[in-house]
């Protein structure tokens, strides 16, 4: 079957449970107090929102960050009954799920994969309607990472041993890695289907259940996964989707049955759901949240290299990305002829800031209004503090909500735009003069999600990346991932790590079985 090619087609507006595409049961309204119990407790911009008042809409508002035009105000925000009705069929799923032999489950992963990059086109134009990013230059690389974490895991369904240890004590031990059972994962806007790869892959190849909660401002994409779930083969109850808000994501954070949940996201909400898990059942979090990424150019470095990586990935999603590169660091040696080539690159950025509908474009707008105002507020301080503002920092056209890609230079490292996240295409350009000051200023932010070290000399290359502290480090390369290798942050930047085996064990319980081996000797 071909899903998702006719363009008439109605957007996925309904929940995704037990296999079947239902209507939220939640009213028309919300309670009042209900709303003062659940969404003040969490909210993915870790700020209050709009919808804490009475009588307030029960149904998503979506708009299209080209134009500012509202896409659908049908996308429902799943509430207490249906987080139960999708726990319910998790739990009725679940004991015939974690016995399914792994090459079925393994099949299952696979024809997902497969079904995703089918559909890839359309997935990434589900997500354009409301993320603004062009299928070109990220879209599609999306899909596809999200895609590759299905194949990847699949690999791992029967692979994934325990471990045995010897027995000249008398007692064997056995130790084994078994499922949580209801899982639930809560991903991000800005990566809404490689996200959804990262946790769910990981939870069903160890043979949990899995409840995804997408980001209220990019659901579409999961939502028209349910199909392809179905499809893959997957019984019903084992991987569920609801829509929702803060308040959504606070009942599955805060629920007794729920034993595992996966959130990236902000620092401030990510705080929160550790203490809703904390205050229900203990239930093991995975946080991956903020960055403030540094790229560190010494001056061996080969310049071209380091600015086409430090350049790609503060632009990369329009700087819409937790690991991007947003601090460069130079060697005061190749400064210069560093920054001078960084900023024309920087400049030329701004010819391809457009509308994802054209082709040649390859920077699309920032999520939404609010989001704008909060990059333009960053910049507009920016220019107060010490640091100079070289290229950028403009909105640009009427509509939507597209910026210019932005570039401090000589920026105070105690200033707001060298420490704190603004996720958008703003960066800053500082020298340095020696190692040990370098790698001192890398780290004096409360972030450790990645980092870059660009320089021939692989001795202080990896000198560097062990004083760093960061969760990844790029050698000649920043701000990327690998499916198989651990993905996560030091600090506040996160706790745990997804991707690799790390995922495997973060979706695991180990159990140690230990066996009397002299028993029944003395019967012989």
């Amino acid at each position: 079957m071909l899903y998702f090619t006719a363009d008439s087609l109605p957007l996925p507006e309904l929940l995704f449970i037990n296999n079947e595409f239902v209507a939220s049961k939640s009213a028309e309204r919300y309670h009042f107090h209900y709303l003062r119990l659940r969404v003040c407790t969490i909210s993915e911009l870790g700020t209050k929102r709009t919808l804490i008042r009475r009588g307030a809409s029960c149904r998503l508002t979506l708009i299209d960050p080209t134009s500012g035009s509202v896409v659908s105000q049908k996308v429902p925000i799943a509430n207490e009954a249906d987080v139960e009705a999708a726990i319910v069929a998790v739990e009725a799923a679940f004991p015939l799920w974690k016995k399914v032999l792994p090459r079925e489950r393994q099949r299952m992963l696979l024809r997902l994969a497969e079904l995703m990059r089918k559909n890839s086109q359309r997935l990434a134009e589900l997500s354009r309607l409301t993320l603004g990013s062009p299928y070109r230059s990220f879209g599609e690389f999306e899909i596809t990472l999200g895609a590759d974490c299905f194949d990847y895991f699949a690999g791992w369904t029967d692979k994934f041993a325990g471990e045995s240890f010897p027995q000249e004590d008398g007692i064997l031990k056995i130790v084994r890695n078994e499922p949580l059972g209801v899982t639930a994962g809560i991903c991000p806007w800005n990566s809404p289907c490689a996200t959804i790869g990262m946790k769910a892959a990981a939870a069903l190849a160890t043979g949990n259940c899995f409840i995804l909660k997408p980001s209220e401002k990019t659901p579409f994409a999961a939502l028209a996964l349910g199909e392809l779930v179905r499809d893959a083969g997957f019984p019903p109850g084992v991987f569920q989707v609801l829509s929702g808000d803060g308040s959504t994501g606070a009942l599955l954070a805060s629920h007794m049955r729920v034993s595992k949940i996966s959130f990236t996201g902000s620092v401030n909400t990510g705080k929160k759901i550790m203490e809703m898990a904390a205050k229900s059942n203990l239930k093991r979090v995975t946080l991956e949240l903020g960055g403030k990424s540094p790229a560190i150019v010494f001056d061996d470095a080969d310049i071209a290299n380091a600015v086409q990586w430090c350049s790609s990935a503060i632009v990369a999603n329009t700087g819409q990305v937790c690991f991007a590169a947003s601090r460069v660091y130079v060697h005061e040696a190749v400064y210069e002829e560093f920054t001078q080539e960084y900023l024309r690159v920087m400049a030329e950025k701004a010819k391809v800031v457009g509308s994802p509908d054209d082709p040649i474009m390859e920077i699309g707008p920032l999520v939404d209004a609010a989001h704008f105002e909060r990059v333009a507020e960053f910049i507009e301080r920016g220019q107060s503090d010490t640091g100079k503002l070289v290229v950028g920092g403009k909105k640009l056209g009427k509509d939507g909500y597209f910026i210019e890609p932005t570039v401090f230079v000589d920026v105070d490292t105690g200033s707001e735009i060298h420490n704190e996240e603004i996720f958008g295409p703003v960066a800053i350009v500082n020298r340095f003069k020696d190692e040990d000051e370098v790698v001192r200023i890398a780290n004096s932010t409360r972030y450790g999600l990645m980092a870059g070290v660009f320089t021939e000399n692989i001795t202080r290359a990896l000198r560097v990346s062990s004083e760093l502290d960061s969760g990844m480090v790029g050698i000649n390369c920043v701000s990327m991932l690998c499916v198989q290798a651990p993905f996560g942050g030091t600090k506040e930047s996160g706790i745990g790590r997804e991707c690799g085996m790390a995922a495997l064990r973060a979706f695991t319980e180990t159990k140690t079985i230990m066996v009397n081996m002299s028993y029944g000797q003395h019967k012989r």
